[in-house]
């Protein structure tokens, strides 16, 4: 069975590669290698592969993937609420579901994404609040699996990232549905965890 300890590393690995790969990756990578290195193959096999193909490869190379992919290409949206709300005013609303689970968990998302960006949602739910976390990925599971897809159709290397995020999804429990309806009915309760899976100071460490 797969420990807790476990999903959070591979989530916040997972998040950090799905950033924009600038001089803060390049300085995470040494990390990023060893937490990897300790995750059982199923997570850990296709995050190591996809660093090993950005390790190869030139930087400005991995930007003009990352944007070719992720910027140009609405398939392989990283926003969450793109999936279920498209381009629509509800979309707003749907974002601000995300934003209020951080404030209620005392996660500090910062403002260089939206909330409902993967990379966010991601690290927050391995180093925020995993419960609350665990309730909005299982509320996004098909725009994952979309997303997943849609760079497997695409041959990105950005799969292998997908692989790994997709095998950290929550089997939705009872304890996670009680979350998800308590979100939807008035945000979660407080709770900070404070989770460093890497044992380095993470918060707010991309900002």
């Amino acid at each position: 069975m797969t420990s807790a300890h476990d999903l959070a590393v591979t989530r916040l690995a997972a998040s950090w590669l799905l950033w924009y790969p600038d001089e803060r990756l390049t300085e995470r990578l040494p990390d990023l290698v060893a937490a990897v290195a300790e995750l059982p193959p199923v997570l850990g096999a296709p995050l190591n592969e996809f660093i090993e193909w950005l390790r190869g490869m030139d930087p400005m190379q991995v930007r003009r993937e990352y944007v070719q992919t992720f910027d140009m290409k609405r398939k392989a949206c990283p926003y969450l609420t793109y999936w279920t709300h498209g381009d629509t005013r509800n979309r707003g609303l749907a974002i601000l579901h995300f934003k209020q689970a951080y404030l209620e968990a005392g996660f500090d998302a910062g403002d260089a994404e939206l909330a409902d960006h993967l990379a966010v949602v991601l690290e927050f739910a391995a180093i925020g609040d995993p419960l609350t976390g665990d309730a909005l990925l299982a509320e996004h599971v098909g725009a994952v699996n979309l997303l997943y897809s849609a760079l497997q159709s695409m041959e990105s290397p950005y799969a292998l990232v997908l692989q790994s995020v997709v095998a950290t999804l929550p089997e939705v429990t009872a304890e996670i549905e009680e979350r998800m309806a308590a979100i939807a009915t008035h945000g979660p309760p407080v709770e900070q965890v404070g989770l460093e899976p890497f044992g380095i100071e993470l918060t707010g460490a991309r900002r």
